[in-house]
């Protein structure tokens, strides 16, 4: 029974106790011995029904937590903590800016010993950890796999992920019989490093005007650029020096007919929802590029209607057999056995951000044309951690 459903039983117990001590308190006279029997089983009922509601609350306040753990990235500490706290203060963030607009030499000393907290082995700053959010926070506006995937963060060293290859089972066993031995199998994943870094030139004149918000302007043009290579790398990645992409990590679930090198029908969309395993059905999403997707919004069932679905708000997109869409045009378009539509948890994708973005102030290199140049990069890498977790839709080869 639902908890609404709880509370009103309850509400209609307490009212009728409420009648019985009403009905005693108008005629000036204490409960008879049946009313006092009733109005303590009914308040037996009020207790009883009481405890049941707090159960359900608990339960679905942990259920929404869950929930909110598949939808959110999963975040880990980005540094140490002692550097994290240096690189979150006043003087740090500051100083920081201060070398990026005007130089490392226009710095006083104290403002140099700030700054030396986050000095890169490659040359560069660590950016302040605010400074930092707004980037991670304008990267996930850019990307869509960073909305879906499982996002940490690490200091320094592989992150490597243990994941179940193959379960145990259960036997049924005779009276006094040996037990079958059944162990689940673990396989590990490994998650390095890979750096994605772009270079950004500014005019000295742009640089100086007081106007000109450098911090806001690094962290789009960072956002714009970084966002968009990693999401060509997440989504289609080889793996040779970039992540190795969700569509390449993916585990075939329908292939098209003879024929069907372009094309996708429904039965084959159904086929592809039912390859997917149960557990994963729950939080899964489709993705496909912006033309396949328009293959398949003209698609109908057997009574005429639309198997896409508009979402009617913001907080509900678009969906198909009841599963929410994401458009990525990194996904390949429908062609001779290409993965065009992808169906699954994408939580199952992990990536791991190395140590920190770094911003270097590169002074002379363009200096010649009236220009600062600014070398932006970090690192990072992405695998699907389980391929059962996200199957792909192949065209036909012929």
């Amino acid at each position: 029974m639902k908890t609404l459903e709880l509370k009103q039983k309850r509400a209609a117990l307490v009212g009728q106790a409420r009648t019985i001590l009403d009905a005693a308190e108008g005629e000036k006279r204490g409960l008879s011995a049946e009313e006092s029997t009733q109005y303590d089983r009914i308040m037996q009922d009020v207790d009883g029904i009481g405890a049941t509601i707090e159960k359900e609350e608990r339960i679905a306040a942990i259920e929404g937590e869950l929930r909110k753990s598949d939808r959110e990235p999963i975040r880990q500490p980005l540094v140490e903590p002692s550097k994290q706290e240096q690189r979150a203060s006043k003087e740090y963030r500051e100083a920081f800016i201060k070398q990026l607009k005007y130089s490392k030499n226009a710095l006083f000393a104290d403002e140099i010993r700030a700054l030396q907290v986050g000095t890169d082995s490659e040359g560069g700053f660590l950016v302040p950890d605010e400074f930092e959010r707004t980037m991670i926070e304008a990267l996930e506006t850019q990307n869509i796999m960073r909305r879906l995937a499982s996002v940490m963060s690490t200091a320094s060293g592989d992150k490597i992920i243990p994941v179940v290859a193959s379960k145990g089972t259960a036997s049924w066993t005779a009276e006094e019989a040996g037990f079958t031995e059944s162990d689940n199998a673990f396989s590990q994943i490994t998650l390095g490093a890979h750096k994605v870094a772009t270079l950004i030139k500014i005019s000295e004149e742009l640089l100086n005007d007081s106007a000109f918000n450098l911090a806001a302007y690094i962290s789009n043009e960072f956002a714009r650029r970084i966002g968009k290579a990693e999401e060509t790398a997440f989504v289609n990645g080889d793996g040779s020096g970039k992540p190795t992409g969700v569509v390449q990590g993916s585990t075939l679930g329908k292939t098209g007919a003879n024929g069907q090198t372009t094309s996708v029908t429904a039965d084959d969309l159904i086929d592809l929802y039912h390859s997917l395993g149960r557990p994963y059905r729950g939080q899964a999403t489709w993705l496909f590029s912006d033309t396949t997707a328009r293959a398949i919004r003209k698609l109908k069932d057997g009574d005429g209607q639309y198997l896409w679905q508009p979402g009617i708000t913001a907080d509900r997109p678009d969906s198909l057999f009841g599963r929410p869409v994401a458009i990525s045009d990194d996904v390949p378009n429908m062609a001779a056995s290409a993965r065009s539509i992808l169906f699954g948890d994408f939580s199952y994708y992990w990536i791991a951000d190395r140590q920190g973005r770094v911003l270097q102030r590169l002074n002379e290199l363009y200096a010649v044309n009236g220009q600062i140049g600014f070398r932006a990069y970090q690192r990072v890498d992405g695998k699907l951690t389980l391929g059962a977790a996200v199957k792909y839709y192949a065209n036909s080869a012929i």
